[in-house]
This record gives C-alpha cells, structure tokens and sequence, in this order.
C-alpha cells in the first residue's frame, strides 16, 4: 500500500514514526516527511516557520509545493494528513476534487473549535475519516461526522512519568522553544531569572534543552553564554529527571504535563501574530494541558503568562507560590482523561482492520 503522507511539523513526524511501527512492513510513504522514514520530497527544514507573517512571507512556495502534493496523490492509494491545517486543509479539497474516491485521513485536526467553527462541516464533507486526538473534540462535530477520538499520540512515546516528587526543587529545565524567535525573546528572560531564583537557593542546577538540529553556531547566536546551565537534548529524559521546568508555549508543555513535572509556560509572540491569534482565538487559556484539564475542572493545570507578562518577578512569584503535589495528582487525572496512545488505532484505521 502507497501512502500520500503530509507532515510538516517536527511533531507530526515524532508521531508519524510511532504510527509507522504499528503498520504492515509492505506500506510506503511517498510525499513530505522526514527522511528518517523514507525519501521526502523536500527538506523539512525549508518549511520553519513561526507566526503569520512569516507564512504570508512563503506563501508562493507553499502554493508551489500544495499543487505537487496533489499531483503526486495519483500515486497513492490514500492520503495521511497530520496537523498543519493551513497547507493541508487546502491540500484535500484539492485532492478530493481529482479524486472523489481517493480516501483522505486526518491525524491531529484543525482545531475548527478554537480557530474558525465553519472549518467543521468542510471537514466533515472533504475528510474521509477524521482521527481525532482530543476527547472533547467530537462533541463539535455533528453526530454523522466520519470522526473517532484514537488516543493521544504523546502517550505512545511517553512511557516513564513521574509518580512522587523530590521534597525540594533542585534541579530546574528551561525550555525556550524550538523557533528561533521563540529563543532570542525567552533567552535573556530565563538567565535573570535563574540569577534571581539562585540568589534565594544558590544549589539550584539548570539544564537547558536545545534541540538537536542546531549547530554551534546555532547555540552561539541564539542562546548566548550558556555558562550557568547544563545542556541537553533529550526533552522528555530531562523533564522527567528535573524537580521545575519554565516551558514556551507549543507540544513541550503537554509533554511535560504528562510527564507529571511541574511548570510554568512562557510565550512571547511577534506583535502583530499576537493580535490577529488574539481575535480570531476564543479560549481561556492558550496551552493545550490547560484547554484539556478545563474541559473536566473548573480550574487550570498550570500557570501561563503571555507576551509582557514573560517577566522575571512573576516567574519567580509563580515558581515560589506553586503546589508541585496538586499539580502531580492533576497531571495523573489528564493521562486518565486520555486514556491511550493513538499509533495503534490510526494504522487499523488505515489498514480497514477490525479495531480491538
């Protein structure tokens, strides 16, 4: 079976690898992917971005590579689309217009139910299965729609997680991002405030997480003296050794909500993404932990500040004040309201296999 897969984000490939091992040996991948598991047609890391006005900047070369796509769905015998609803919504209706018959799968939707409601019943009517991975997510979607919530895909990499935490906070992760607007905003604001937090308790060891694609150079430009801090790349062995985490806004911060350690989310926007996401968003909260967590609570699983909030003194206020025990029995109650990992379900999904 050939297989039109669309995965542009680094998740989406973290994802897309768990689902591989769940599917027949004799499946191929053709399409935009990272070339750990197969040949791509085009290099992942020509696609970073970060906000809307860098993707306006590319617009042309996505339109470019959105009609490649589509051309190559002639090949296929069915589509996988993962995330990435601004190229890959357009990328169905395009193949579902060719190919009427062509069976298109989503992994990981739009979230329709925070960004536009009327993306919904152009789901419904374009996508021949929709896999969702958020519980709440079906109840937005009328009740013929061809949706299945399949699991968190996070919980089939996530196999360790904290069940009692250290007396005392003694080691503290900091994760800046993975974009490099994300670091240089995030930077000089978690050097201040391991400064602060080490001028109350000089023993607190950092560990800075940096992912693995970045050279010297990278590092150097970015991140600036590292001095003070540990550096590693493995995220989630890190999350799970450390006591406190300070995480920007994205994956990260679900992955260490179900790790079970304690931490703040930080996001610093450009301004003018920050006030378009500002109208077109309608929720309480921007990190998804808390948007899931709310769903079953009437409270938050975590602080968040957002754009001039990032400031030391509410950072350190936040870490001094926060109750590491309520937050490790929440984050034990989110993997409960998750239930399981998706890989499994996704590839019978694909495979027209009876589910267990």
């Amino acid at each position: 079976m050939k297989i039109l897969i669309s995965a542009l984000e680094h998740s989406a490939n973290m994802h897309l690898k768990s689902l591989k091992k769940e599917l027949s040996e004799d499946v191929e991948f053709i399409g935009i992917f990272d070339n750990e598991l197969g040949n791509s047609i085009i290099d992942l890391r020509s696609l970073a971005i970060m906000g809307f006005v860098d993707a306006i900047k590319k617009l042309r070369f996505f339109f470019k590579l959105n009609s490649q796509m589509a051309d190559l769905a002639k090949e296929a015998d069915k589509v996988l689309l993962i995330d990435s609803s601004g190229f890959n919504l357009p990328l169905a209706k395009k193949i579902k217009k060719r190919y009427p018959d062509k069976e298109i799968i989503y992994y990981i939707l739009p979230q329709a139910w925070a960004w536009k409601p009327k993306r919904i019943p152009v789901l419904e009517k374009t996508i021949d299965h929709l896999a969702s991975i958020l519980p709440f997510e079906k109840d937005y979607y009328s009740k013929t729609a061809p949706i299945t919530y399949v699991g968190h895909p996070l919980l089939d990499i996530i196999k360790e997680y904290k069940e009692e935490l250290n007396k005392e906070v003694k080691q503290i992760a900091f994760m800046p991002g993975s974009r490099k607007g994300e670091i240089k905003k995030l930077m000089p604001i978690f050097k201040e405030l391991l400064h602060t937090l080490r001028e109350k308790n000089p023993d607190i060891q950092a560990t800075i997480i940096i992912p693995k694609h970045f050279n010297k150079e990278d590092i150097n430009k970015l991140y600036g003296t590292l001095s003070d801090f540990k550096i590693a790349h493995n995220a989630h062995k890190t999350l799970l050794e450390a006591d406190f985490a300070f995480i920007c806004s994205g994956t990260a911060t679900l992955e260490a909500s179900l790790i079970g350690i304690p931490f703040v989310l930080t996001y610093i926007a450009k301004p003018l993404d920050y006030f378009i996401a500002s109208k077109l968003v309608k929720l309480s909260h921007i990190g998804l932990s808390n948007i899931m967590f709310t769903q079953f609570n009437d409270r938050e699983l975590h602080p968040e500040f957002i754009q001039e909030d990032v400031r030391v003194d509410n950072l350190a206020e936040a870490f001094n004040n926060y109750d590491r025990d309520k937050f490790l029995r929440d984050s034990k109650a989110l993997r409960a309201y998750l239930k399981h990992g998706s890989s499994k379900t996704v590839a019978n999904i694909i495979e027209d296999k009876n589910e267990d």
